[in-house]
């Protein structure tokens, strides 16, 4: 909204200083300080009208040192980061960015979905939460929004370069000049650590099955399966305190940076990556995001005073998958939320070979301790704020590599 009205104010009335809100970097400055504003003021105030109204954590024992102790903690803490996400989205945002109105709807949807899960266990006292089958509606409901927006849109688009023979610039003209980026509608996305490192989904169609309706459903899937995995990634490593919200800002700092270069056509060309028209301006978006997820850890570190629950838990792994899927760096995924999948796969692990082991010898084997893998951990003895600091280094590096692949072909 301010970046409209000081658009508007600087083209009518030429006042001093509204000129700022044209660059990226100024209104993503004014969302990481905005978000962090809100969720520390705004963060004590909930915390405070949760704990009057006995919003507490059920904790199960399930042998954890310190883990009774937790009990009673206020939970749904997670619309902390989604308000200090959407305001300051919407305070500095250009809203007629169909990346930005994609991000919004995201992140309100899985929310929402969060909220429901969270306040059938705390109100209505069913500790199962939202049937397993609705969040999976509701997951694979955004995926097919989010792919619809994308792929219909006319607005979604990438650029590629033309040679030299093709423009009527030489070459020196070529690296400076916009105009001689071809512009086209694509299903192409970017593959890690690889030459010539671009994928397109229409290659998963045969050539006579090829039309609109086809590879929409193709890109439509992939989406769904992107948004679904990484949310329940996030959604299982919110299990000791500190430990998502940290992950996800380290994430979200590796996006922001993904998102200028694919969205500025000078810094595009240099590393020689896609360029992303309007992409750029989701920079203001994940700047908030960031911003809410440290902003939450003024509370969320050992010991918590609050958790996020579901409500946070569920939309910041669909923003991180929606966000990826929207700049086309998803095959990312696996490198820069390697902390999310190690999670998932220790749970499906761990199931997976109990389930084989009590049918093959009458009793259930288990690979680790407990799963999913931060509790195996705890198990073994770290505390848990070992576990969590140890969890960010590791995520740290995995987002060094993945911003090394911009150049590491």
């Amino acid at each position: 909204m301010l970046y409209h009205l000081f658009t508007y104010l600087d083209k009518h009335y030429d006042i001093a200083g509204a000129g700022l809100f044209q660059y990226i970097s100024f209104r993503a400055s004014l969302s990481v300080i905005v978000s962090l504003t809100i969720s520390m003021i705004f963060g004590k105030r909930l915390i405070a009208w949760l704990r009057r109204k006995q919003v507490g954590e059920s904790i199960r024992d399930l042998g954890l040192e310190g883990q009774l102790e937790k009990k009673g903690t206020p939970t749904m803490g997670g619309l902390i980061i989604l308000g200090a996400i959407v305001i300051p989205t919407l305070l500095f945002a250009n809203l007629n960015n169909i990346y930005i109105l994609t991000m919004l709807i995201a992140t309100v949807w899985l929310g929402f979905v969060g909220f429901l899960d969270d306040y059938i266990k705390v109100f209505k006292k069913d500790k199962q939460g939202l049937a397993g089958t609705s969040k999976i509606i509701g997951q694979v409901g955004v995926g097919v929004i989010v792919a619809s927006m994308l792929y219909w849109n006319d607005n979604v688009m990438i650029k590629e370069k033309i040679s030299s023979d093709q423009a009527s610039f030489n070459t020196a003209n070529m690296a400076n000049d916009p105009s001689v980026w071809q512009e086209e509608k694509s299903l192409k996305t970017t593959i890690p650590f690889v030459k010539g490192n671009e994928f397109n989904y229409a290659w998963l169609v045969p050539d006579n099955w090829e039309n609109e309706i086809t590879l929409w459903i193709i890109f439509t899937i992939v989406v769904v399966v992107i948004v679904t995995a990484v949310s329940n990634g996030a959604n299982i490593t919110d299990g000791i305190d500190g430990l998502a919200t940290g992950t996800s800002a380290i994430i979200g700092v590796t996006l922001a940076i993904l998102a200028y270069v694919s969205g500025n056509y000078i810094f595009a060309d240099y590393l020689n990556i896609m360029y992303i028209p309007h992409s750029g301006e989701l920079t203001i978006f994940i700047a908030a995001f960031v911003g809410a997820c440290v902003g939450f850890l003024w509370y969320n570190s050992y010991p918590a005073q609050v958790f996020m629950g579901d409500t946070g838990s569920l939309a910041l792994g669909g923003v991180i998958a929606t966000f990826a899927i929207a700049i086309r760096k998803e095959l990312l995924i696996p490198v820069l939320c390697g902390i999310f999948l190690v999670e998932n796969l220790s749970v499906m692990l761990q199931v997976s070979w109990f389930k084989y082991t009590r049918k093959r010898y009458g009793t259930g084997r288990r690979i680790l301790l407990m799963s999913p893998l931060h509790h195996h951990y705890q198990k073994l003895g770290y505390h848990e704020s070992k576990i969590v600091s140890r969890f960010w280094i590791i995520g740290i590096m995995l987002a060094i590599i993945t911003v090394i692949t911009l150049k590491t072909r």
